[in-house]
């Protein structure tokens, strides 16, 4: 896929996330990256809208200097802003989000071209609950796990930048090296979630399941607590051949 088509794409898929009436992001909230190359990757521009972004609110980031960053532990803020200004392939295009951390480690994961991170209203009104952890780790129904896969990566709540990216990113290499795969589905306490995948269409089938997951579950709980699937069931779902196939049909 070339630049053009990977940012055309990447319009389409954070337009379709920032309309106002999925409730999934407002104003400036959430950002959205796609991998352009092995060097290089396009991430929103901080503080744009999601719903109204445009090819100069995308701005090309080199892996390089930012995935260094996730080793160091003694940054102050401005030294984060520099390296976000310095990682730019163009030196006169906006500032990246100060989430282009976490989006530059997930998009080097196998398999992963795009990434999506909202503020669902539904998912945060689970997050910020005592049942966040319980809604990551277990599962109410089929069509939940097809999409948004058996479990999630469950982040407790940390503060957003160089710290929470580093926790993303040793929380998701715990669930690699037990799974064998990447998440679709990272949920981070009194925060949001990010969904990802190699198609804009698996970003977009995660995030509206988590969504509606989150609907489902707080209305399980408003009716005296969720029944969750057995460990066995959940198992079936996943490794069932039909419902493979669906996941190839719908680009998951």
């Amino acid at each position: 896929m070339s630049k053009t088509e990977t940012l055309q794409e990447l319009l389409e898929l954070s337009h379709f996330l920032g309309e106002e009436h999925r409730d999934l992001a407002i104003l400036g909230e959430g950002n959205t990256s796609a991998k352009i190359d092995d060097d290089t990757f396009l991430v929103k521009a901080s503080g744009s809208c999601l719903e109204t972004l445009t090819a100069d609110d995308l701005v090309a980031c080199r892996f390089d200097s930012l995935l260094s960053m996730l080793d160091k532990t003694e940054l102050s803020d401005q030294d984060i802003e520099d390296h976000l200004f310095a990682c730019r392939v163009d030196d006169k295009a906006k500032k990246p989000s100060v989430e282009t951390l976490f989006h530059a480690y997930l998009l080097t994961l196998p398999g992963v071209e795009f990434v999506g991170h909202t503020h669902s209203i539904p998912v945060n009104q689970v997050l910020c609950s005592p049942l966040a952890e319980k809604f990551a780790t277990q599962k109410l129904f089929p069509d939940e796990i097809v999409c948004c896969g058996a479990e999630s990566v469950f982040v407790p709540y940390t503060d957003p930048g160089l710290q929470l990216s580093q926790v993303i990113r040793t929380k998701t290499q715990a669930f690699v090296e037990q799974y064998g795969v990447p998440p679709r589905v990272i949920l981070l306490a009194n925060h949001g979630l990010i969904t990802l995948g190699k198609t804009p269409g698996a970003v977009k089938a995660a995030m509206l399941m988590a969504h509606k997951s989150a609907q489902i579950f707080a209305g399980a709980a408003a009716l005296g607590g969720p029944t969750f699937m057995t460990t066995e069931d959940v198992d079936r779902i996943a490794n069932r051949i039909d419902e493979h196939y669906r996941q190839k049909a719908l680009k998951l």
